[in-house]
């Protein structure tokens, strides 16, 4: 039945390197942790093949900020991954969870429209009228089962909620309980629950967290890649990934194609060349990293089912375009620019200028 899946869990994904792991990890783990510490790092940043098995990099980047969030989680504080749209926040918080708890499942992905029952609980209606309140009526939210499992809660998007929805957290992470009083009792956390949740430092319109809540949050800032080698690194990688779980035909190696984007996206990300001749007008959009990834997996499937096979500077094009131009004016005008100052007079790009002028 999984292998029907369009999207599997990280657990099930990397199970063998995590039984790896979890069989040769002899040091100490908190409680209900499945590893410790210094082998949840190893499962994220990689390492040494473990009893045959290669231990893979799940995240390129500091170290230290990872060991750090570790730790976060190895207390009574919780963990906010903060940054930039694309910093890989969701992935990490993903592959902790599953790393720490065994399951990433436990989910909520916060909205304007996530209300406090979805946050603390709910209650079937049916039994509620039938019975009155009583612990067979009530629906637990993943926040729930977390707390009595001892497992890993992941908030995804925590500023996009409102602040009043936000604040029901407070007595959770301050007292790791949760007041039911409809029934007049209190369900307590488990050793090893906590919570990991991430938020966008640059999207418009959030709901800043209140003080209170801030205070009770360890922030890790996930940084966007330093170099240009490390984001052409994750890129790459990430593409065959997604494309290989996607099942999408098989293509010739498109290392190089790939490295395009980045350069393309970087440059018009930072406004300047990757030689900082040239200035550049900058786009209203982040052009970050996952969404080089979302442009290299769309090529992907454009080169396999209309192309010869390769991903090449048609099957980039239109894809590219619709990355770049968000808002027709000022990136229409944005990405002219840069066609006809840097794309069009540098060597060996010329197939993806006019690939880009057919489209646009």
């Amino acid at each position: 039945m999984s292998e029907a899946l369009l999207r599997r869990p990280a657990e099930e994904i990397y199970s063998a390197e995590l039984e790896a792991l979890a069989k040769g990890d002899d040091r100490p783990r908190p409680t209900n942790w499945k590893l410790s510490p210094q082998a949840v790092a190893t499962y994220l940043l990689g390492g040494d093949a473990v009893d045959g098995t290669p231990i893979s990099a799940k995240y390129v980047g500091s170290r230290r900020l990872i060991e750090t969030a570790i730790a976060t989680l190895a207390t009574d504080r919780a963990l906010l991954l903060l940054g930039l749209p694309g910093t890989a926040k969701s992935w990490v918080s993903e592959h902790l969870a599953a790393a720490i708890s065994g399951s990433s499942q436990r989910l909520i992905q916060c909205t304007a429209g996530t209300d406090e029952n979805q946050i603390r609980y709910g209650w079937n209606y049916a039994l509620l009228l039938a019975k009155g309140p009583s612990p067979e009526a009530l629906v637990k939210t993943p926040l729930v089962r977390a707390m009595e499992e001892g497992t890993l809660l992941r908030l995804e998007e925590l500023t996009r909620m409102g602040s009043e929805v936000q604040d029901t957290l407070i007595t959770v992470l301050s007292e790791k309980t949760l007041p039911v009083p409809e029934l007049d009792i209190a369900i307590n956390a488990e050793r090893g629950f906590n919570i990991i949740a991430t938020a966008n430092n640059r999207d418009k319109g959030v709901n800043d967290l209140s003080s209170a809540l801030k205070r009770r949050f360890n922030v890790v800032v996930l940084p966007s890649p330093g170099t240009l080698e490390e984001e052409t690194q994750i890129v790459v990688k990430r593409v065959y990934e997604i494309g290989n779980n996607l099942r999408l035909p098989a293509i010739q190696p498109a290392d190089k194609e790939l490295a395009r984007i980045v350069v393309l996206f970087r440059e018009i990300r930072d406004g300047k060349t990757l030689n900082g001749k040239i200035k550049l007008k900058t786009s209203t959009g982040t052009l970050s990293t996952a969404e080089a990834i979302s442009v290299g997996v769309s090529a992907w499937a454009e080169a396999a089912h209309f192309g010869n096979g390769r991903i090449d500077a048609n099957a980039l094009a239109a894809n590219i375009v619709g990355a770049v131009v968000k808002d027709p004016v000022q990136d229409g005008v944005a990405l002219s620019e840069y066609l006809e100052t840097v794309l069009r007079t540098r060597d060996g790009w010329s197939d993806l200028y006019e690939a880009i002028r057919e489209v646009v």
